[in-house]
Formats: structure tokens, sequence, C-alpha cells
């Protein structure tokens, strides 16, 4: 699923187990739905994170996240969550990742992921066939 050029989307519902008592989105889930997101985006371009694993022997870690809250979700709501690639480097990349209900914006995020290898966590230089893919979305 895609939204503008550039720019991956996932749908998301709101389940009672994202949120407080009140009904309302406790604030860490939103993380969660940031990281499925991330995670189908992957998925979309170069295969799930296991099969990178496992063939490279590499992983994706989140290094940095700035989030920014506008508006609160709700229980039983439909969400939108992009994810738009903003930098692939050697070793990573950033993107901003959006979550929206119909046209409004509920929360803004800048994340960083870096490539480590599965072992021991050290950076590692992104396989190129990874990268490539990252870059050609």
């Amino acid at each position: 699923m895609s939204g503008e050029a550039g720019e991956f989307s996932w749908p998301i519902r709101v389940y009672y187990e994202d949120t407080d008592a009140g009904g309302v989105v406790y604030h860490a889930s939103y993380l969660h739905f940031l990281e499925r997101a991330r995670t189908e985006w992957l998925r979309a371009l170069v295969g799930n994170q296991q099969l990178i694993r496992d063939t490279y022997g590499v992983v994706f870690v989140i290094r940095h996240i700035s989030v920014r809250f506008k508006s609160p979700a709700r229980l039983d709501e439909e969400l939108t969550v992009t994810a738009s690639p903003v930098t692939i480097g050697r070793a990573g990349f950033t993107m901003a990742q959006t979550i929206v209900r119909s046209d409004e914006l509920l929360l803004e995020a800048d994340v960083s992921a870096a490539c480590v290898r599965a072992t021991d966590f050290r950076p590692v230089r992104m396989p190129e066939s990874v990268a490539t893919a990252l870059r050609q979305q």
C-alpha cells in the first residue's frame, strides 16, 4: 500500500489493548504503530526482516526517534501510518513518519535506523542489494 511518491502507508485499527482506561491511545502504542509501518515498508521492498537476517547477517535497529503528538486517537478508530524515507545511507536510513485519522494529522515522527551485525550489534555497511532496493522505491 502506498500513497504519494516515495510514501508508504499502512492501515491500523485501534484495539482495546492500545488504549488507556479512557479509550485514548496510550502514548507507547504509537511507537508500535510506527514500527508496523516501517516493518511492512521493508517487507514490501526487500522481504521480511528474518530473511534479511538469514541472508545477510544484519538487522536494523532504531538509534533515534523524535515524536511530536498533535491530537489523540481513540478506541476503534481507523488510522493510516506513513513511512517516507528521507535518506538512505551506507549504514542505515532516516524516515519521516506520520499517523493520520482521515485528513487529521495525529502524530509526526523522525526515525533513524542503523544496520548492525545480527551477532554482535556492531554497525556495518548495509548490503548493497538492500540499499539499492530502498533507494529505488
